[in-house]
């Protein structure tokens, strides 16, 4: 399998196997260049010029071309476009607002929504990330309350689930107790730093731990199927 056709975020933990790779499961070094480079640009701009339409401008062009590329190139754009929307948005939130910071709002938004869910979703004893893995493991098309009991019911498997949705709530609680205070301080240029150093090396951290947690059991829920005729 070639390294575009890896899976990548909550796929690679669902297919997780012995040949597991962190830098395949955060996109590549493609996909991690492509994810960081716009936030970089516009917090050195910024910071550089303190002129905001350049910055806009600049990093908005710099997504752009990474979508143009991989179009050129004939290679999957999805991740691609979805992050140039993402800092579509966070890039007209601080032009339309006239502030930098704006530009991390949509992420605090993002990061609060999270730990809501996960959290509501540990309250009712039905993990979110076990959802959405089990989700991609086999998609349920009906029975849903049937889907649910199949490894629900398998006790090590909805620990391990339990324990990497508090890990989730874990990063995404500490990147608003880090980044909301410097929000407010208008401190941009270190809330900017905060967000290189809390996105992809704490994704990376996250997902090898989520791995290390739910492959034993994953893997024996694989064998279980396999014996059953599923």
């Amino acid at each position: 399998m070639s390294r575009e056709d890896r899976h990548t975020g909550l796929s690679a933990l669902a297919h997780a196997d012995d040949d597991f790779s962190v830098v395949d499961a955060i996109g590549g070094p493609r996909g991690v260049v492509e994810s960081v480079l716009p936030g970089f640009l516009f917090v050195v701009l910024f910071v550089v010029t303190s002129d905001l339409m350049l910055t806009v401008v600049v990093s908005a062009a710099v997504s752009v071309v990474q979508v143009v590329a991989r179009l050129a190139q004939r290679q999957s754009v999805w991740g691609a476009i979805g992050g140039l929307v993402s800092v579509a948005i966070c890039l007209v939130w601080a032009w339309r607002s006239n502030d930098a910071r704006n530009y991390y709002m949509l992420g605090f938004i993002t990061n609060a929504v999270y730990v809501v869910v996960l959290s509501l979703s540990l309250m009712v004893r039905v993990p979110a990330v076990g959802v959405l893995v089990e989700a991609i493991r086999a998609l349920p098309t009906g029975d849903y309350r049937g889907w649910l009991r199949s490894w629900l019911d398998d006790v090590p498997l909805r620990r391990a689930y339990m324990w990497v949705t508090v890990l989730w709530i874990g990063v995404f609680t500490l990147r608003l107790a880090v980044q909301v205070p410097l929000y407010f301080a208008d401190l941009v240029g270190w809330l900017g730093t905060a967000r290189l150093i809390m996105g992809i090396p704490f994704w990376s951290l996250a997902i090898w731990v989520s791995y290390l947690l739910i492959a034993t059991p994953l893997h024996r829920s694989r064998l279980s199927d396999h014996e059953e005729g599923r």
